[in-house]
């Protein structure tokens, strides 16, 4: 290894070809995704924010990431009005008491990426997105595992100290893309239990990506990258579900 080298470079020497490593879950969610996208598909992205896609530094990452252009039409909700500025959505919606401002079974795919952790209300939560999915429809869920080392170890700093906290964690991170977490539906058999319960046959995956919030260290990146390759499903830092909406026929 050249003295150059970061952490990554060391243990993943795939990202030099793509950019990506074998283990990036933001490429296994969106892959998931994009395996089922159709032309002519309404797509919802629920919990949209201000478009943190654009700011992916990998362009096929960001282009994977982004349905604007290759569906029908993108509908981004979000209960923060700053979200109307978002650039990958067709149009935008504010959510209000609750309630996505769209019609009975008018989504065919339904995404919410990095958004249940903030949620007080699942069952609510769930109940929208449900009504709002056609049957045969798709919802797709990435959200921390709650049993994870990086749950546990924030949920040991008061919410009003995790911007300060990311901020050497994650230096690109905006302040303003930090909310409180709340974690009321964040373990795999909880989550998938609340997708039956609404209508969806559901699987919750748990995944490992390579451990970025250590890259300041390269003893615990080690460690971090053992963790990954070795954790059960369980521990796992990132839970992505996958359910169809069943008929109630």
């Amino acid at each position: 290894m050249s003295p150059r080298a970061t952490p990554v470079d060391k243990w993943y020497p795939e990202r030099r070809v793509g950019g990506f490593t074998h283990a990036d879950d933001t490429v296994a969610f969106f892959s998931r995704i994009d395996s089922v996208l159709e032309p002519s598909m309404v797509v919802l992205d629920l919990g949209c924010g201000r478009g943190a896609a654009m700011e992916d530094p990998l362009p096929w990452r960001r282009r994977l990431r982004i349905f604007k252009g290759r569906c029908a039409r993108v509908i981004g909700v979000d209960l923060d009005p700053a979200a109307a500025t978002n650039p990958t959505v067709d149009e935008f919606h504010l959510i209000e008491d609750g309630r996505i401002p769209l019609p009975d079974e008018s989504i065919d795919l339904c995404f919410s990426d990095f958004v249940l952790e903030h949620v007080d209300d699942v069952e609510g939560f769930l109940g929208e997105c449900s009504r709002v999915v056609k049957t045969g429809g798709y919802v797709f869920i990435r959200t921390p595992n709650a049993r994870s080392y990086p749950v546990v170890a924030s949920r040991l700093v008061p919410n009003r100290l995790h911007a300060r906290m990311l901020e050497r964690l994650q230096p690109n991170r905006k302040e303003a893309d930090i909310f409180p977490t709340l974690y009321r539906c964040n373990s795999r058999n909880t989550l998938r239990r609340a997708l039956e319960r609404h209508g969806f046959s559901a699987v919750v995956h748990a995944h490992e990506s390579e451990p970025g919030y250590l890259g300041f260290s390269r003893p615990l990146y080690a460690l971090g990258v053992l963790y990954q390759r070795y954790a059960p499903q369980g521990i796992r830092s990132v839970l992505m579900a996958f359910g169809v909406k069943r008929s109630t026929a």
